[in-house]
C-alpha cells in the first residue's frame, strides 16, 4: 500500500454521493476503506448503466478502494460486530440523520466509549445545533437554499441547477479534507472528536466567497453578487469554428490581450484601463471581446495568445476526452479489469504527492464481498460468521 494515509482505517457507512465520495478519497490516499452497508446495499449501486445488477456507473465512479461489508444494524449481532469493528478503526463516517444514528446506538457519544481515538464524521444537510438536524436534505435541495440555483436563474431567466451534482460532490471533498485535520490533530493531541461537514453552510460559504462582493458591506444587498460573473457576455467566446475561454485580470494582462487582438487602443480608453473601471464597464468589454474574436479559428487564437502568455482553453466535449492528447499523456483516464464487471474505466488520482502517492488498488466491491474476510480479522471465528449470517445479520454475495 502507499499513500498519506497508509494504515488508517475508515468505516465507511455512507451512501449516495457525499460520503461515498470522501471514503473514495480517503482510500485513494491509502487508507483501508470498509464499506459497511446495509443488506439491500448503497442505493447508488442501481444508479445509471450496469452490467450486472447492483454494480452500477454511479456507485463504481465513487467507491474504488473499499471492500463491502454487509451489516443489518437493527440486528444487534450486526450491531455488535460493527463495534467491535470501531475498536480497530480510526474514522467512522456515516450520512445519517443525528436521530437515526442515535436510534441505531451508533451516536458520537456510543462509538467513542467503545474507541476514544475515532474521528466520527458525517455531512448532514444542517448543523446539530440549529432547528434542521433532523431535516432531510439531497443535492437539490442545497442548491435552491444556498442560493445556487437562483444564482443561475439571474443568468437564465429562471432558477435552473447546476448540470451536476455539485453539492455533494463539493461537500464530499470538504469532509475528506476535514477527517484530514482531525486525523492531525489526534496525532497530536491523541484524542478523536466528532466532525461534521453541514451542506448548505459549507456551500453557502463557498457560493459566497465571491458573491459577498462590496455590495453587503455597503448595504446594497438587492444587488448582492460579483458583477462580472453575472455578466450577460461571460461565455465561451464563438470563434470562426467553435469556442475558446479565455480571461485577463491583471493589468498588464489585459493590454497584452488588446495586443493580441489587434484593439491597443482599449488600453487607453479610460473604461477599461484600470480594474475598477473595467469591472464598472464589463459588459461593454467582453462584448467587444465577443466581437473581435469571431475573426479567427480557435486554433489560430490559441496561438496568439499562448505566445502572449493569456490563458485559455478550447470548449471541449465529454465525448472528446479520452483522445485528448494532454490527458493521454498524463494517463488521466486509468484502465483496469474488473472481477465481475470485466473491462472498465476510471479517473486517475488528480492529487499529487511526491513521497507518498495514491494508488488505486481495489476495484468497487461487489455486494458483501468481503464480509467474511472483515469479521475473520477482528477474531470471528467461521463458526460465529455462520451463526450471525444465518440470523440475516449481516451477509455476502
Amino acid at each position: 500500500m502507499s499513500g498519506p494515509l497508509d494504515g488508517i482505517r475508515v468505516l465507511d457507512a455512507t451512501i449516495n454521493v457525499l460520503g461515498p465520495l470522501a471514503g473514495q478519497i480517503l482510500g485513494d490516499m491509502g487508507a483501508d476503506v470498509i464499506k459497511i452497508e446495509a443488506p439491500e446495499g448503497d442505493p447508488m449501486r442501481y444508479s445509471g448503466a450496469a452490467r450486472n445488477p447492483g454494480m452500477a456507473s454511479l456507485f463504481m465512479n465513487t467507491n474504488r478502494n473499499k471492500r463491502s461489508v454487509v451489516l443489518d444494524l437493527k440486528r444487534p449481532a450486526a450491531l455488535e460486530a460493527l463495534l467491535r469493528l470501531v475498536e480497530t478503526a480510526d474514522v467512522f463516517i456515516h450520512s445519517m440523520r443525528p436521530q437515526t444514528a442515535e436510534r441505531l446506538g451508533i451516536s458520537y457519544q456510543a462509538l467513542s466509549a467503545r474507541n476514544p481515538r475515532i474521528v466520527y464524521a458525517c455531512g448532514p444537510g444542517y448543523r446539530s445545533d440549529g432547528p434542521n438536524r433532523n431535516r432531510p436534505a439531497f443535492d437539490d435541495v442545497i442548491q435552491g437554499e444556498s442560493g445556487l440555483a437562483a444564482m443561475m436563474g439571474r443568468n437564465t431567466g429562471e432558477p435552473r441547477y447546476v448540470p451536476m451534482v455539485i453539492a455533494d460532490k463539493l461537500c464530499g471533498h470538504v469532509l475528506a479534507s476535514a477527517i484530514g485535520m482531525a486525523l492531525f490533530h489526534r496525532e497530536r493531541s491523541g484524542k478523536g472528536q466528532e466532525v461534521a461537514v453541514p451542506m448548505l453552510e459549507t456551500m453557502l460559504s463557498f457560493n459566497l466567497v465571491e458573491h459577498l462582493w462590496t455590495n453587503f458591506f455597503e448595504g446594497e444587498r438587492e444587488n448582492l453578487g460579483y458583477s462580472r460573473i453575472f455578466s450577460p457576455h461571460r461565455r465561451p467566446y464563438a470563434t470562426r469554428d467553435g469556442h475558446i475561454c479565455m480571461l485577463a485580470v491583471s493589468d498588464d494582462q489585459w493590454q497584452r490581450l488588446f495586443a493580441v487582438i489587434g484593439r491597443p487602443d482599449l488600453a487607453r480608453d479610460e473604461r477599461f484601463a484600470e480594474l475598477k473601471a473595467r469591472t464598472r464597464n464589463i459588459n461593454v468589454l467582453y462584448a467587444i471581446l465577443a466581437e473581435e474574436i469571431k475573426n479567427k479559428t480557435t486554433a489560430e487564437w490559441q496561438e496568439l495568445l499562448d505566445a502572449a502568455d493569456l490563458p485559455n482553453g478550447a470548449v471541449n466535449e465529454f465525448r472528446d476526452m479520452a483522445e485528448n492528447p494532454y490527458l493521454r499523456t498524463t494517463n488521466f483516464f486509468h484502465r483496469y479489469e474488473h472481477p465481475s464487471e470485466s473491462a472498465m474505466v476510471t479517473t486517475a488520482i488528480p492529487v499529487q504527492f511526491g513521497n507518498t502517492p495514491g494508488s488505486i488498488r481495489l476495484p468497487p466491491p461487489r455486494l458483501g464481498e468481503h464480509t467474511k474476510t472483515v469479521l475473520r480479522d477482528i477474531g470471528y471465528s467461521d463458526t460465529d460468521i455462520e451463526q450471525v449470517m444465518n440470523a440475516q445479520a449481516v451477509g455476502s454475495p
